[in-house]
């Protein structure tokens, strides 16, 4: 028998990051931070005035990573003086990891390596426990606990819950990562993950690219986590090599897994049998099977966000509109995640695709999302990749946002009415 209690992937990266050899549910603990981020909205604008009223420098400033994603491109004077201060601020306190205008942040922080396996990270925004899918125990923060972390290093945790998704099966085609989060969020609803940590399991998720597994951990903030995890394997490894992560620095990724007797909350689905799924304005739990939005008919089809427009997600929408146009009174807007996805996305054919079908490509930037730049226009009927649909985030109140996947919203431009996929897919 073991000499110690068997440990859920959480409580093993919170050990970790405590310098312990093993924690239990509901301790309160004081953790290492291996990496913080955050970008034009959350970051400078309120850390220098309270890091300066402090007296107080950043820990350690190789452990930053500050990103420029919300207000860019500026789209008014006030955006334009947000973005200001932050690469004002970036040259005083001389930060070498900045990410200017490249893409949204919880795409390029992996993108250039700076997440790995058994790290303890935290970030300004609440999509940050995306960097769970990396094997690290990443979530979101407020301004004031970043500025306790930029000062420390450190921050405490009370030691989560873990509720286990464990997806049997293998997804059809045109069933795809956010799929899955939908069902999820439908069922559980939006404080389902009750502020514990989320690990998502099984062979249908094992079968899941880097980037869908992204999509996974994302918006395991829809459902009220704090983070949501997934194992390192070797797709982690090959996604990292290939980011110009050390091989040095991968030894031993593979432990960072539950123990199978680990103590879970399990919930058990089968990925085979998914259809696809379309949430509903204005919540991300109002999901249900795409078949029952039939008589909604889109004026915009969105491909964008996180959780939308990363490469995987551009080449869906491809499959789906190659060779094809969108319909009438359909407007498809594509804003890709980042500049590096973008351009692998026009070597290989997909942007031209996307374009000669009718999309508009938008800037590399979170844009409607976030709720700055492209916004949509009063009462605009939307189906839209984002991770979010609430009244009022993307536009006027008389917005309503229909959220699916990218398969889905790219049928949907195509048909004019929302539509399941492999109804036109070859």
């Amino acid at each position: 028998m073991s000499p110690h209690p068997a440990q859920t992937l959480a409580q093993k990266l919170i050990a970790h990051a405590a310098g312990r050899r093993h924690v239990a549910v509901g301790e309160l603990v004081t953790c290492n931070v291996d990496l913080a981020m955050f970008h034009d909205s959350s970051g400078p604008r309120r850390l220098k005035p309270m890091l300066d009223e402090l007296g107080a420098e950043i820990w350690d400033k190789n452990k930053v990573v500050l990103v420029l994603d919300h207000y860019v491109p500026a789209q008014d004077a006030d955006a334009q003086k947000i973005i200001q201060i932050t690469r004002d601020t970036a040259k005083t306190w001389q930060l070498p990891h900045v990410i200017d205008s490249e893409g949204i942040c919880h795409v390029v922080l992996p993108e250039r390596g700076h997440l790995k396996p058994g790290m303890l990270c935290v970030g300004g925004d609440s999509h940050s426990p995306t960097g769970g899918a990396f094997g690290c125990y990443m979530f979101g923060i407020g301004a004031t606990e970043m500025l306790g972390v930029c000062a420390t290093g450190q921050i405490w945790l009370q030691v989560p819950r873990t509720l286990r998704m464990h997806w049997s099966g293998r997804l059809q085609p045109g069933v795809s990562a956010k799929d899955m989060m939908l069902h999820m969020v439908g069922r559980f609803g939006m404080n389902g993950g009750q502020y514990q940590a989320v690990e998502f399991a099984g062979p249908a998720v094992q079968a899941l690219s880097m980037a869908e597994r992204m999509t996974l951990s994302n918006m395991s903030a829809e459902m009220g986590a704090q983070t949501g995890l997934i194992a390192a394997d070797d797709t982690t490894l090959q996604y990292l090599r290939n980011a110009g992560v050390n091989d040095a620095d991968l030894v031993n990724a593979k432990q960072w897994c539950s123990d199978e007797d680990a103590d879970f909350e399990d919930y058990r689905f089968d990925a085979s049998t998914l259809s696809p799924q379309v949430a509903a304005p204005h919540s991300p739990a109002n999901t249900r099977d795409v078949g029952a939005f039939r008589d909604v008919l889109p004026s915009i089809a969105y491909i964008g966000a996180c959780t939308g427009a990363k490469l995987d997600d551009l080449r869906a929408a491809a499959s789906v509109l190659k060779g094809k146009h969108v319909a009438q009174g359909v407007q498809l807007m594509v804003a890709p995640a980042s500049a590096r996805e973008q351009a692998q996305a026009t070597q290989e054919g997909v942007m031209q695709i996307l374009q000669d079908a009718g999309a508009e490509v938008l800037p590399n930037s979170c844009g409607a999302c976030a709720g700055y730049g492209a916004t949509f226009p009063e009462g605009a009927t939307v189906i839209s990749t984002t991770a979010r649909n609430f009244k009022g985030r993307m536009g006027p109140a008389s917005v309503n946002v229909y959220l699916a996947s990218p398969y889905t919203v790219a049928a949907s431009a195509l048909c004019g009415r929302i539509t399941d996929a492999r109804e036109v897919m070859g």
